[in-house]
């Protein structure tokens, strides 16, 4: 079957949970501010496509990270996890490190041209970038960095395919 019968097939209208981890942003959420404009970016994005969004904002730690996102991996009406933030090299960037070991197969090409395209926008800095995109339990996940240029690259590369890619995580 080729790609544009399996888009055709695909899902048009999808669930996603937005996870947003930050120290920062998480404080200030504490504090009554809502600076989480990546977390917005991703929303406004999938909404503008026809998709419902759940938020949640989470700090850097794992044990936390773990209970939101598989509190949304055993939701039967999530399809998508996309998570932005704590992606980075510092010893509080710890989304990748967390998330990887759920994944049942990992899709490296995301990451790759997140990268790529990254690089003709800001030149090196964008080799820092770290990400991760795969499936499990039948649903899409990525993890985007946190920057809001990254996140707003991310929805260009992953818009396009989501339903798509969550058909065949159902497969």
């Amino acid at each position: 079957m080729g790609f544009e019968k399996h888009r055709k097939e695909a899902p048009k209208k999808l669930r996603v949970a937005v996870i947003t981890i930050s120290d920062s942003r998480y404080r200030a959420w504490l504090e009554g501010r809502d600076e989480d404009l990546s977390g917005k970016i991703m929303e406004e994005r999938l909404r503008r496509e026809g998709h419902e969004v759940v938020r949640d904002l989470v700090p850097d730690e794992p044990e936390l990270i773990l209970r939101v996102v598989k509190k949304h991996l055993e939701d039967p009406s999530v399809d998508v996890i996309l998570t932005c933030g704590g992606t980075g090299i510092t010893q509080r960037d710890v989304t990748v490190e967390t998330i990887r070991p759920l994944l049942e197969k990992e899709l490296p090409g995301f990451a790759e041209r997140l990268r790529a395209m990254g690089y003709e926008m800001v030149g090196t800095p964008a080799l820092l970038t770290r990400a991760i995109f795969g499936v499990t339990k039948g649903k899409f996940m990525g993890c985007l960095p946190g920057a809001p240029s990254s996140v707003e690259v991310g929805m260009k590369l992953l818009l396009p395919e989501l339903g798509h890619l969550v058909k065949h995580a159902r497969e």
